[in-house]
């Protein structure tokens, strides 16, 4: 294991184990950040010519639920290597009974259901080194990167990914219990696409951190309300994820090789707080 001044990336991926285990001449590194340590080490290795950085969201083992995920020391760590560019894979519900399991959703929007996450870098908060970040008011009106959605996109179709779905809203609860059946209603009778619960505050901090960011989210089950039935259960949406690991796990690849070099950037995403004062230097 080495420190982080020892390895360098440019993309980010925040998912499980699976997904390093490919890469070429992999490095653990600690990482430690003014908002403590990170879910797990970073795993950072080559994979075609592209430096790439591997979180596990959940620690090894699986052992964090959602609402103890440290986001804010995630993202700082990720960012803290180099990285500018983020793909998060992650397992969802599907709330429209056309989007099975099976389906990747790769959305364009995002509804916060959670209630007691940290969720700012810019919240008054004092750091350990005595600075106090200014107010900061982040735009988020499209919250994941437009050039990144259009890669992920294209590369899952281009893999005869059957179906993908360009666009959608993700709504994010607090978890780790699953929707009630009432809940999931309404939450389709919105019109909203997927449920799950890590996709907030991953998105919003990554945009604080002037980090591209897009999601890609793998419908395991239909929520409760949207079947009949004893709804979710635990096994079934690892069971379903387990089933497509290997075909998502080949699509995030190509995706991290298609992605534009970080100094192409010409998203918004790489200069939202143009102008602003931050009070901090950003890692």
């Amino acid at each position: 294991m080495v420190d982080m001044h020892s390895a360098r990336a440019d993309i980010g991926v925040i998912g499980g184990s699976g997904f390093y285990s490919f890469l070429e001449d992999v490095t653990e590194v600690t990482v430690m950040t003014p908002y403590g340590s990170p879910s797990d080490s970073l795993f950072v290795g080559e994979l075609a010519g592209r430096k790439v950085a591997f979180l596990p969201r959940h620690g090894r083992g699986h052992h964090l639920p959602p609402h103890r995920i440290n986001y804010r020391a995630n993202l700082w760590a990720l960012r803290s290597l180099g990285v500018r560019q983020v793909l998060a894979p992650c397992a969802v519900g599907g709330l429209q009974p056309q989007y099975g399991p099976g389906t990747l959703v790769v959305p364009d929007q995002l509804v916060d259901r959670t209630k007691a996450r940290a969720q700012s870098y810019f919240d008054g908060e004092m750091l350990p080194d005595g600075r106090v970040p200014n107010v900061v008011h982040t735009s988020f009106a499209d919250p994941y990167c437009p050039t990144g959605r259009a890669v992920a996109v294209a590369v899952a179709r281009g893999h005869g990914w059957e179906p993908v779905v360009d666009g959608g809203t993700m709504v994010v609860i607090e978890g780790p219990r699953f929707s009630t059946r009432a809940e999931s209603r309404w939450h389709a009778a919105q019109g909203w696409t997927v449920v799950g619960m890590t996709g907030h505050p991953e998105a919003v901090l990554a945009r604080e951190l002037e980090l591209c960011y897009t999601s890609m989210a793998l419908v395991t089950d239909l929520d409760a309300g949207a079947e009949t039935g004893e709804g979710v259960s635990h096994d079934e949406v690892m069971r379903v994820f387990g089933e497509n690991v290997g075909r998502l796990r080949e699509v995030l690849f190509a995706a991290v090789t298609a992605l534009p070099e970080t100094k192409e950037r010409g998203c918004l995403c790489a200069d939202v707080h143009k102008g602003w004062d931050l009070g901090i230097e950003l890692p």
